[in-house]
């Protein structure tokens, strides 16, 4: 295995130079999440088909080559299963590359598997057989050992040489495009963060609570994420979710009564309770004016059953006649998104200014025209209303 450490700005300044003239760049990410709510970058690494390094993002304070190499059109970055990766670009740099080709979606629109991991892929295209033992590494350490870098190179150096037969397949069946929107739509989502006063859409069994305990909720959930954003702390290590929820159904007063809350730990009554009891003493004399629009749930539609499954019709026919898995399409989770989006007052979409899988970026041509077609759903008068 032949590969370059990077471990300073003049390197990596010339590595980029040369990248840039060539069409192609193999691209992926070590980072490590564990405790944190944004992924740590642990290593970089790149392929142009000529030279394949490490960059070490503990070692270099001047990136804007780099940042110049994954933004330049004229260069398609390859990367697989990239939205962590996305994730990980846009926390580090603040820009998402572009364009992108991702072969795990390459490879399901063309038929070879939904959702395959890069391993299988490698193995499937390439017969080659992948080393994932370094995968659950600690890539924040150093010295990082020979086999974690060979891991890492491995990464970028079969995804560059799977790329052309992939991509020779997508563009046989004209599906290129398909790719490159998919991924556009998917930055536009990383880049969108919910608005703190909706957070506590996201709570499970959010619908248990309604007036000022929802209120409540509302508020600790705001006030939860604020934190974990501030710290970059994974929400459930500031206060865990399901105690969100009993606190704000029990409304305590005291840390007293705090602790009686089911659920609720030491830790999280001695660094976050007096901020947890203020924002319940705010919502006590809060006007219902105040109070948050109760959260619906599709179960409650009579209807529900019978949408779901004129959808699922529609997607299953798209699907076919596309010749592609309806699972990419279809799914239980992209139906129901589309449905809360149409029916409810309020939803998760909307608060972050978006719009369903089904009806956006390269679906909308083939699935807007037959879904209009659903009566009950209502979508076109939510497709007008989005509009205006």
């Amino acid at each position: 295995m032949q590969y370059t450490f990077i471990t300073d700005t003049n390197a990596l300044e010339q590595f980029c130079a040369k990248a840039s003239q060539s069409d192609t760049l193999a691209v992926d990410t070590e980072f490590v999440r564990t405790r944190t709510l944004y992924p740590q970058l642990g290593l970089i690494q790149l392929y142009d088909g000529h030279e394949l390094v490490l960059v070490d993002p503990l070692k270099i304070d001047d990136f804007s080559s780099l940042i110049g190499l994954l933004t330049n059109p004229k260069v398609v970055k390859v990367l697989h299963s990239c939205s962590e990766d996305l994730e990980t670009f846009w926390h580090a740099f603040k820009i998402m590359p572009s364009p992108i080709f991702d072969s795990q979606f390459a490879a399901s629109i063309v038929g070879m598997g939904t959702s395959l991991g890069y391993a299988k892929l490698v193995e499937t295209m390439l017969n080659v057989t992948v080393d994932k033992g370094e995968s659950r590494t600690d890539w924040l350490a150093r010295p990082l050992r020979p086999e974690q870098c060979a891991y890492a190179a491995n990464d970028v150096l079969y995804l560059y040489q799977l790329y052309p037969e992939l991509k020779a397949k997508v563009v046989e069946q004209n599906k290129l495009a398909w790719i490159h929107t998919e991924i556009a739509g998917l930055a536009v989502k990383k880049k969108t963060t919910m608005p703190l006063e909706s957070v506590y859409l996201g709570i499970t069994h959010n619908w248990q609570l309604s007036g000022k305990s929802l209120l409540i909720l509302q508020r600790l959930a705001a006030w939860r994420m604020e934190t974990a954003r501030q710290r970059d702390l994974a929400v459930n290590f500031v206060v865990k979710e399901q105690n969100l929820l009993e606190v704000a159904k029990k409304q305590p007063t005291n840390k007293g009564a705090l602790a009686s809350v089911p659920g609720i730990n030491h830790h999280e009554i001695r660094i976050h309770g007096e901020a947890m009891l203020a924002i319940i003493q705010s919502c006590q004399d809060a006007p219902s004016t105040t109070y948050p629009p109760r959260v619906e749930r599709l179960t409650e539609y009579a209807q529900f059953k019978k949408v779901s499954t004129a959808i699922r019709e529609v997607c299953k026919q798209v699907a076919e006649e596309l010749e592609i898995p309806i699972e990419i399409v279809g799914s239980k989770k992209q139906i129901n998104q589309l449905i809360s989006w149409c029916w409810f007052q309020y939803d998760e979409l909307r608060a972050m200014g978006l719009e369903p899988d089904l009806i956006s970026g390269w679906r909308r041509e083939y699935f807007l025209p037959q879904l209009l077609g659903v009566d009950e759903l209502k979508l076109a008068e939510n497709v007008t209303k989005n509009e205006n």
